[in-house]
């Protein structure tokens, strides 16, 4: 849907309502497109980023990821045993 900025005001809610239902609501000024309104997905509850966290860690130890050294240890390569640079 397009509708001109001057025509919008009065319209406003219905619009808001029309892009929450999925529906493009183009704003145009002199004929020329010059905003959209879109709805604002909704972010998720403490219990679905749980969820999500814990499927992307099933994925990455399905795929033998286990997340490689803890950052203390991470770069223990470049020194030899006395600390000094290898």
């Amino acid at each position: 849907m397009e509708i001109s900025v001057s025509d919008a005001k009065a319209r406003l809610t219905a619009l808001v309502r029309h892009a929450e239902a999925g529906e493009d609501v183009i704003l145009t000024r002199h004929g020329q497109p010059a905003a959209r309104i879109v709805p604002i997905a909704p972010k998720p509850d403490r219990a679905r980023r749980i969820a999500i966290m814990e499927e992307v860690r099933a994925a990455a130890e399905k795929r033998g990821l286990d997340g490689g050294p803890d950052a203390a240890r991470s770069q223990d390569h470049l020194y030899d045993e006395r600390g000094l640079p290898a």
